[in-house]
């Protein structure tokens, strides 16, 4: 693909949403730290400079990536969390139902978990104030609004209802790579079996992870 120099506000767009479908796209072959600016705009059919003109850094577009992630997981989970909670249920036995749903939900948004884990240790790094801020603030509604789903199933966690919001991002961001071992992991484990038990898979923990956590704010609370 390549493009002639936009000249309209239209135009614009079209070039910004072009070089995100692309950052997606690489997202879904490869981790955050492949992602490069140079093979961004190859495959955007873009020079790296023009591609600076529409976001200032290779983290600034991966800024955009996770907070359009967070949004499409926050339009999910409502529904799955009413399908998987019984709110006739004690709050101890909700909040289990509750991490299991949450688990479930976020180990299928690999992509998400990725840019959550890069969030501090690499997207950052490379950004203005400016960006930085309006990145924060994305994220400060967007814990909002996932500790309200969350309250909404349990309301006896109160304000704990946000800590538990963010813990549990926090943990998905971490356990997504924790639990992909690299190859060497994966051939050490065949080959000594009693190192095993260092093996988990993302889905499980992190419902064990969420499960203990409630169960703590509840008490707390």
């Amino acid at each position: 693909m390549t493009f002639q120099r936009a000249r309209s506000e239209e135009q614009r767009e079209i070039r910004r949403q072009a070089i995100l479908d692309a950052a997606a796209a690489m997202l879904e072959q490869m981790p955050v730290a492949e992602v490069t600016l140079n093979e961004l705009s190859r495959r955007v059919g873009l020079a790296k400079s023009n591609v600076l003109r529409y976001f200032e850094s290779r983290e600034a577009v991966l800024f955009e990536l996770l907070e359009r992630a967070m949004e499409r997981w926050l339009e999910q989970v409502p529904d799955e969390l009413a399908a998987g909670v019984d709110p006739r249920l004690s709050a101890r036995e909700r909040g289990d139902q509750v991490a299991a749903v949450l688990s479930a939900s976020l180990a299928r948004q690999t992509v998400l978990c990725d840019l959550i884990n890069a969030q501090t240790g690499v997207l950052e790094h490379n950004v203005s104030v400016e960006v930085a801020v309006q990145y924060k603030r994305a994220a400060v509604k967007d814990i909002a609004d996932a500790a309200a789903v969350i309250h909404r199933h349990l309301p006896e966690l109160g304000d704990g209802a946000r800590f538990v919001a963010i813990m549990t991002l926090i943990l998905a961001g971490t356990l997504s790579v924790y639990c992909r071992p690299s190859a060497s992991a994966l051939a050490a484990y065949e080959a000594d079996p009693t190192v095993a038990v260092l093996r988990m898979d993302l889905r499980t923990t992190l419902e064990h992870a969420v499960a203990t956590l409630i169960a703590g704010a509840l008490a707390r609370a």
